[in-house]
């Protein structure tokens, strides 16, 4: 009981933007929450931290929901296993809590890592995104900091509980497509078209983040961290920022916050919420945060989904 309370004012983790409170969500935010909540267990909140730009979270529910949820020819505990190692590996402490305890409560034998498909390389892509966001917007447990230190372990055994017993749950494919118009598929993103509602996901969600893009990042910058994520190998670029000020001395400096942002956002997502309030000082709104994060988030998300 203690945990389903906490969980219930998880939203209030939430750092930097303010979502849609549940009760106040209209049209696209609020088919979103009621088919989160429905087929999640939960109203989690690295979706809903999108809410200040509905296509952009319907995007990253599909992307989620079609992926990692619903009912195909890998495992969910398989599945599950993918999530946590990539959140390991983009050290995101708060999915690989959610995700490992939901593998643990799914109970058996901890699967092997599958081969390669379009679910695994759809929940790759997912989590490749999510976790950066999650690194910006939440912070390193998906327990309130009121649960008390003593008893955090059981609680996410609890938790674990809580999430197996949803997981275990059939999802029918596609039902998220809806929220969204459909989209061609990248060309780099074929691996997904032997499922038609991983393919759905991937184009729909991409297609939204690209325009979201378009709205809300320079072009110059958008040219910049896409040169340099082609370019990077994957590694933590280190706990120093330097390194993204002699980047960022090619844009006009007007453009520079906007340039740190994404670029931390990227690839060392652990420090980009040092950055926000440089950005914020020329963009206050929540939604052109989201939209800058989440763009810069996909673009690393796609370079990285097919290779870890």
């Amino acid at each position: 009981m203690v945990v389903r309370k906490a969980l219930r004012r998880s939203l209030a983790q939430v750092r930097h933007v303010t979502p849609v409170p549940p009760g106040a969500a209209r049209g696209l935010v609020a088919d979103v929450y009621a088919q989160v909540e429905r087929d999640f267990g939960m109203l989690a909140p690295p979706v809903a931290l999108h809410s200040a730009a509905p296509e952009v979270m319907a995007g990253v529910w599909m992307l989620l929901r079609e992926s990692l949820l619903a009912r195909g020819l890998v495992p969910r505990a398989a599945k599950e296993l993918v999530a946590t190692e990539v959140s390991r590996a983009n050290a995101c402490p708060y999915c690989v809590d959610v995700h490992g305890a939901t593998l643990r409560g799914l109970g058996g034998p901890v699967p092997g890592m599958p081969e390669p498909g379009p679910e695994v390389t759809g929940t790759r892509l997912t989590f490749h995104y999510l976790n950066r966001m999650v690194n910006v917007f939440l912070g390193e447990s998906p327990l309130p900091p009121e649960v008390p230190g003593a008893v955090r372990g059981g609680a996410l055994r609890v938790l674990g509980t809580m999430m197996g017993a949803s997981a275990r749950r059939p999802r029918p494919p596609g039902e998220s497509l809806r929220l969204l118009p459909a989209a061609p598929l990248p060309d780099e993103l074929r691996w997904a078209e032997d499922s038609a509602h991983v393919a759905g996901a991937v184009a729909r969600a991409t297609a939204a983040v690209s325009q979201a893009g378009e709205r809300s990042v320079p072009e110059p910058v958008r040219e910049l961290v896409t040169a340099e994520v082609a370019k990077w190998d994957g590694a933590a670029p280190g706990l120093s920022r330097h390194w993204t000020d002699d980047a960022v001395a090619v844009l006009d400096s007007g453009h520079r916050p906007a340039g740190r942002l994404a670029l931390l956002t990227a690839m060392a997502s652990y420090q980009a919420g040092s950055a926000v309030a440089e950005f914020r000082e020329r963009e206050p709104g929540d939604r052109a945060l989201l939209e800058l994060t989440a763009w810069a988030s996909m673009v690393a998300a796609r370079a990285r989904a097919g290779l870890s």
